[in-house]
């Protein structure tokens, strides 16, 4: 079937919350749209829906291609984002204000939420009877949208976690003791499980992995701890935001009562760090490791500059440039997934939107070990070549110790905590 030929303006949106490589796919749009002589204007959307019903538009094709490829090396949203949860009303009013302004293809770049609206806008306009393209661009730092192996922005924000915790790792043999870090992912823990990445030595940290896709239970936390603890001396953490009881309620919750909700109705699970700070309380109580601190490493792993993975920065910039070319040459509005080839390379489909919208993707059994506290080699296998090259690596001294003279016979501290590997 010929495929249908609309003209008119191509308004492209961002939403939902910031990545280090969004405006690859931003400027993969702009750049892919003037191409081709049925996109009239390329308009931008400022602070994404909310944009749209306000007519807070930009006029992008004015964007000269030199200071487009500037900001797409620039992380967070360029044009602004926005938390809003549009009902259909809300997007109602969105298919107003594009009739009013001639748009014709529209491009959201987002997560299942930003698929969800551009379904309903999809849905409307075909009521409407009015001639324009919806097409969903992948992004989210939680890597849980369906039907994608994975997401824009997932391979940079792990990249962060994966270095931070070789960091924190370093910290913790230094000194000892227990640190307990929290991770983005909501619902699925695909950020939280790169912290493995980072493992060089057997008694390298991250020890423990808790992901939201098992139940947690403090006491066996607890025991967790204490079995790491009392081999090495120390132990490293790493914790999603969204774990959960066996009944699905957050720990966040549970432990602290708070019920703080954003403005899509989703619970608060690691805005101010009391998760990590009542674990540790846990810890102190129930083990009695007097030495325990709790990170949260918050809204650095989203758009940390220096620390962006060279795969997802051109995956990226695809998924933005195969939007406009889907919205050109198909007759389908849908959502862009990335599809894995081998090991390794990708290829891009076009997913229908109800596939997409609104759900959730978590991590396979696979990539859990059957305690449910680790990641498999199977996981490690998966993340890697998304990364990117030149992941920096930690070392330790291989110097022999010198025989003791006045306190011969006196046990090396290495014999807990193992300073030295041997070789």
């Amino acid at each position: 079937m010929p495929y249908e030929k609309i003209k008119g303006k191509l308004l492209v949106a961002q939403g939902g919350g910031p990545t280090a490589v969004i405006n690859q796919s931003l400027v993969g749009v702009v750049l892919e749209a003037r191409k081709f002589n049925r996109v009239d204007l390329v308009y931008g959307a400022v602070h994404g829906v909310r944009g749209i019903v306000n007519e807070d538009l930009v006029n992008l094709s004015s964007e000269t291609s030199h200071n487009l490829e500037m900001v797409a090396n620039t992380p967070s949203s360029a044009l602004g984002t926005t938390r809003d949860k549009p009902d259909l009303k809300y997007c109602q009013q969105m298919l107003k204000v594009m009739q009013a302004h001639d748009i014709r293809y529209f491009l959201y770049i987002g997560g299942n939420d930003s698929a969800d609206t551009t379904r309903i806008i999809s849905e409307e306009a075909e009521k409407a009877n009015y001639r324009l393209r919806c097409i969903h661009i992948p992004k989210t730092i939680d890597n849980d949208l369906m039907h994608n192996d994975h997401c824009p922005g997932y391979p940079s924000a792990a990249r962060y976690v994966s270095q931070a915790f070789v960091g924190l790792n370093r910290d913790s043999w230094a000194l000892g003791g227990t640190v307990i870090a929290v991770v983005m992912g909501r619902h699925a823990g695909f950020l939280t499980a790169a912290a493995a990445m980072g493992k060089k030595f057997p008694d390298d940290g991250p020890h423990l992995i808790y992901m939201p896709e098992r139940t947690f239970d403090v006491n066996v936390f607890a025991d967790d701890v204490r079995r790491v603890y009392e081999k090495y001396d120390r132990c490293v953490v790493a914790v999603s935001e969204g774990i959960h009881d066996a009944s699905g309620q957050p720990v966040i919750t549970k432990l602290t009562n708070c019920q703080d909700r954003d403005a899509h109705g989703n619970v608060q699970l690691s805005g101010s760090g009391a998760l990590g700070d009542c674990l540790a309380q846990v810890l102190r109580e129930k083990v009695g490791i007097k030495r325990v601190r709790a990170d949260t490493l918050g809204y650095m792993q989203r758009s940390f500059v220096g620390c962006v993975s060279d795969v997802d920065q051109r995956e990226a910039r695809e998924v933005g440039e195969k939007a406009v070319q889907f919205a050109m040459w198909g007759n389908s509005d849908g959502s862009v997934a990335i599809k894995r080839i081998g090991f390794y390379m990708c290829d891009y489909d076009l997913i229908p939107l109800d596939r997409v919208a609104a759900k959730t993707r978590t991590m396979p059994d696979e990539f859990i070990t059957p305690e449910g506290n680790d990641v498999t080699d199977a996981f490690r296998m998966y993340l890697r070549p998304l990364l990117g090259s030149k992941m920096p690596d930690a070392y330790r001294l291989r110097a022999p110790f010198i025989p003791k003279i006045l306190n011969e016979g006196v046990p090396c501290s290495s014999e807990r905590q193992p300073k030295l590997p041997q070789w």
